[in-house]
């Protein structure tokens, strides 16, 4: 049987497809480079997660809440609301996806 070109080409094709079922159509190798970015980021995610958890005091507030505050505090001491509480709030809401990012 495996003399037969055509049986072997059959099984060979099969072979692939049941490896990689998508593969004519380039999907799966896409779809496995964007899982293997995905799980290498929530990689980092965790492990940024557990090293800052790990940090002493002065460490994590430096790399978590000290760049959005020295911002705001720039901001508002520039602006000088009326209402400085309520502003200082506003601001660290609205910017804190930039500052997400870094921690």
């Amino acid at each position: 049987m495996a003399d037969d070109p055509t049986e072997a080409e059959h099984s060979m094709e099969h072979a692939n497809a049941s490896e990689n079922p998508h593969a004519e159509f380039g999907l799966t190798d896409n779809i496995q480079r964007t899982l293997e970015q995905e799980k290498t980021s929530s990689d980092k995610m965790s492990k940024n997660k557990v090293d800052l958890q790990a940090l002493p005091t002065r460490a994590y507030l430096d790399q978590t809440v000290v760049p959005i505050l020295l911002q705001a505090l720039s901001v508002l001491a520039k602006e000088r609301p009326a209402n400085p509480i309520e502003y200082l709030a506003a601001f660290l809401l609205k910017n804190k996806s930039q500052f997400d990012e870094r921690s």
